[in-house]
């Protein structure tokens, strides 16, 4: 059955004008590395996809380990004359993806010229709350201090106890790496302030604590009643919402550059709105909205060779001209407008352009989910699974979809596994 799913995956590739990759490793429950590659394009239908391909057990985590099987999986999918049709790679911002020189992205542009290579925004989202909470002395330290707060009760299940009977809430757990797990931590201590107090008040005068509960519960008391700690709290309280929404918007399969870009601008604008205590905020407009991107459309050319430059300057000349094409909202939108118009052919080169800008993807969302798959698959007492039922078992768990869709799929699992070898009994009837 994966067989065929990949199969029809191919073929989707093969129809595709433009295609990027996905990549990402971890570490499975057998202390095997292995790396998920996913693969995005626009469909036959124009709907953009983002379809697992394969969990690859790597050796080793240097760069030309995973050049090596990134390149091996590529080459399957595309021949000599079609690798032009690759235009973006997307890792994290590890050194050894992102190197220039020796990096993953470099060796696999040396073979495919137009696959540029995109640090993922999510990441990049992370490593500047990281950057923005390390830099400044006191606020890391109230990190510090509120992600103790829920390890001092997870410690001690009599700890817990007055905790649901005072605040009759758990504290959520801080993340080094998913900010919106710090956000709950936040808006949770926020909105239960008084309980917590009241909670660490019963605790430092029940005689029935150790002393370090006592002395640590005291602590936490003075700590939840500094004015510095109440300062932050309520700032970072107005701040959080915002990084929750970014971090669902940078999470959707269907976001291009110009979203993120709108995405970005609203989310500093809102942060730059509070720092400044407006109770207004600037939203910042695209500076292309009404002067021809001149100086965007060399650059865009010279990444994209594949592009009549020419004809593109015509045709969004033609675009900026229209009013009715200013209500798009973003690339995809222009792009199916364009294609329920039927106007793919007249503005064959817009087209491209915006399957391109669609094709790039801005994060690795799916490749992290993937992994979400793996750990339910290859658990503690199934750790010894083979890596083809691995990527079957995930193959068929992420994209059941598209085999839902797929009108003939029992048929053609049917035909390939009669395919397979000469047998006794005869499986077909015809």
């Amino acid at each position: 059955m994966a067989a065929v799913i990949r199969e029809r995956i191919t073929e989707e590739v093969k129809s595709a004008s433009f295609v990027a990759i996905q990549a990402d490793e971890t570490t499975d429950v057998s202390t095997q590395t292995q790396m998920v590659m996913v693969l995005r394009y626009i469909d036959g239908s124009h709907a953009v996809q983002e379809r697992f391909f394969e969990f690859v057990p790597l050796s080793s985590s240097t760069a030309d380990s995973i050049a090596t099987a990134i390149m091996e999986r590529l080459n399957s999918l595309f021949t000599e004359e079609e690798r032009g049709k690759l235009i973006a790679q997307a890792y994290d911002g590890a050194n050894v993806m992102r190197g220039e020189k020796a990096g993953v992205q470099q060796k696999v542009r040396e073979h495919y010229k137009n696959a540029h290579y995109l640090h993922c925004y999510a990441h990049q989202l992370n490593l500047i709350m990281q950057q923005a909470t390390s830099q400044v002395p006191a606020v890391r330290v109230f990190f510090s201090d509120l992600n103790g707060i829920s390890s001092f009760f997870s410690r001690s299940p009599k700890r817990t106890t007055i905790l649901d009977q005072v605040v009759a809430r758990r504290l959520p757990r801080a993340s080094a790496t998913r900010w919106n797990f710090n956000s709950r931590v936040v808006n949770t201590v926020y909105e239960n302030l008084n309980d917590l107090i009241e909670c660490f008040e019963a605790i430092s005068t029940d005689g029935s604590f150790d002393c370090t509960t006592v002395r640590e519960a005291s602590g936490y008391l003075r700590m939840l009643q500094d004015d510095d700690f109440k300062f932050f709290l309520h700032l970072f309280h107005q701040i959080m919402p915002h990084v929750d929404i970014m971090y669902q918007q940078l999470q959707k399969k269907d976001i291009d550059a110009v979203f993120i870009k709108r995405a970005l601008q609203s989310f500093t604008s809102s942060v730059q709105a509070i720092r400044d205590q407006s109770s207004s905020p600037i939203y910042l407009f695209e500076q292309y909205c009404h002067v021809f991107p001149d100086e965007a459309l060399n650059t865009t050319a010279k990444a994209y060779p594949m592009l009549n430059k020419a004809k593109l300057n015509t045709e969004l000349s033609l675009i900026y001209e229209s009013p009715d094409f200013k209500g798009c909202s973003g690339a995809l939108a222009l792009y199916q407008v364009l294609q329920r118009n039927n106007l793919h052919e007249t503005l064959s080169e817009t087209v491209a352009l915006l399957n391109i800008l669609i094709t790039t993807p801005m994060t690795t969302a799916e490749a992290e989910r993937c992994f979400s798959t793996l750990k339910r698959i290859k658990t503690f007492l199934r750790n010894s699974m083979g890596q083809d039922r691995l990527n079957a078992l995930a193959m068929l768990s992420m994209e059941r979809e598209l085999v839902r869709n797929m009108p003939d799929f029992n048929e053609r699992v049917t035909d390939h596994f009669a395919a397979l070898k000469e047998r006794r009994a005869k499986f077909q009837y015809k």
